[in-house]
């Protein structure tokens, strides 16, 4: 173990939620929210994720046409094994038929196995989101289908595809969750049909099942790229949805027809079809 880590310190000056949805279904590690400000913490260092994080704050602006600030605070510290006390805190979850688990816990007999390390990739399935949105795989995802996952973070929505039967394509705009999915998939003995850095403009293919857990506002934006790519009477899964956000993304997604609604806490998915 090294003797220092690096720290990044995320303080927006609003829109925090949004924040601590980007956080949640982009980063390759955990980070903790304190006081406003959200703490990154790797023995890695941390410039990819400060200069993502500030393409987002710019997108989102943009997006908003409201002026948003981010402070961001990089730092190496002394290291008192922060990363074995997180993986303690991480125990299994079972989303059926899916077992998720990290590979210091055995499998489970009888369940879907999905091996994640939470150590190398943030969406264990104990977030909302991904908890959501892995029930829709499974009532969604059938043997052949091809399926694509857009923004796919640490690829455990592709890998649960691909485990029920599904051809895989993945994409991600951040090279560490490409990197990071690529050896999840690798632990899980799978491989994604094609993985690749940037969004899903960049394939010519068309798909039985669309997955997007992103951030409604996200959604909202690449409403039309996530269309062209989906089959005539294919499925879409709509995740990363704050339920105060939802109406704004149904009304982007108004020619399609609502297939199931699923809500954990104040987060939705939506599965819906063309």
């Amino acid at each position: 173990m090294q003797n220092f880590y690096y720290s990044l310190s995320v303080r927006p000056s609003s829109h925090h939620e949004l924040f601590n949805d980007f956080l949640s279904d982009t980063l390759p590690i955990g980070f903790e929210e304190r006081d406003g400000t959200f703490i990154i913490r790797s023995e890695d260092e941390l410039e990819t994720m400060a200069w993502g994080i500030e393409q987002f704050a710019e997108a989102l602006q943009k997006a908003l046409s409201k002026p948003i600030d981010v402070e961001l605070i990089h730092e190496k510290l002394q290291n008192d094994d922060w990363v074995c006390k997180y993986q303690e805190s991480i125990t299994p979850i079972e989303i059926a038929p899916f077992y998720i688990h990290p590979t210091w816990d055995s499998s489970k007999e009888g369940m879907v196995n999905i091996a994640i390390d939470p150590a190398l990739a943030f969406g264990t399935g104990h977030h909302p989101t991904t908890a959501t949105c892995l029930q829709a795989v499974a009532r969604s995802v059938k043997r052949d289908d091809y399926v694509i996952d857009v923004g796919c973070g640490s690829g455990i929505l592709g890998i649960a595809a691909c485990k029920l039967g599904g051809m895989i394509d993945a994409c991600d705009t951040d090279p560490v969750s490409v990197a990071n999915a690529q050896e999840n998939a690798r632990l899980n003995q799978i491989s994604f049909n094609r993985i690749w850095e940037g969004s899903a403009t960049l394939t010519n293919q068309q798909y039985d099942v669309v997955i997007a857990n992103i951030v409604a506002d996200v959604l909202v934006m690449i409403a039309p790229d996530l269309k062209k790519i989906l089959k005539d009477n294919g499925t879409m899964i709509l995740s990363g949805i704050l339920d105060k956000y939802e109406a704004k993304v149904l009304k982007k997604y108004s020619d399609f027809f609502q297939i199931e609604r699923i809500a954990q806490d104040e987060w939705v998915t939506l599965i819906i079809k063309n």
